[in-house]
């Protein structure tokens, strides 16, 4: 597939750790706090987030039973199952994925987090806003802001054993 568009790792990185410093800027003083990685691109990048906030527990989210599109689209073979460190009651959750596009994903993880709980608060960062939502749904935190066409696919590569092969490529999508 040609990439038409190559983000390296080292602005990738200055992205993650804005994110990281932005929401340690915001809840300095907030109790209690989770960061929650979507399933599959948003764990890493909640990894990492957390990697920079020890403070604040990480744990995962998974969309497969919620999303709204699962007739036509399997549980991916790498399933993750949502693991959610604390009580979310109560408690402010920042929801972490790697692209914002049409606000579906998030509105899954939205459904699955109050499957656990009632959050007193939840806010989301992306590492990607690409546009073209189709909900109403806009990051909190955003690290980078990409001008992507409906044509073309935004593919998020963090690489959990060596962060020097991370990039962002802007490909192609493939049509249905």
């Amino acid at each position: 597939m040609p990439v038409s568009y190559r983000i390296p790792s080292a602005e990738l990185h200055q992205a993650i750790d804005q994110l990281a410093a932005e929401i340690a800027r915001r809840h300095a003083k907030t109790k209690r706090i989770v960061l929650l990685g979507v399933a599959n691109g948003g764990i890493e990048l909640a990894r990492r987030i957390g990697a920079k906030l020890p403070q604040f527990p990480v744990g995962t989210i998974d969309i497969s039973f919620h999303r709204d599109d699962i007739g036509n689209q399997p549980i991916p073979k790498e399933y993750q199952p949502t693991v959610i460190p604390v009580d979310v009651t109560g408690a402010t959750v920042v929801l972490v994925d790697d692209v914002l596009h049409t606000g579906r994903t998030i509105k899954a993880a939205l459904d699955e987090l109050f499957d656990h709980g009632r959050p007193a608060k939840v806010e989301l960062a992306v590492l990607i806003e690409r546009g073209g939502h189709l909900l109403p749904v806009a990051a909190d935190y955003t690290g980078l802001t990409l001008d992507v066409t409906g044509t073309e696919k935004v593919v998020v590569k963090l690489d959990p054993s060596d962060p020097a092969h991370d990039h962002v490529e802007i490909v192609p999508a493939k049509t249905r």
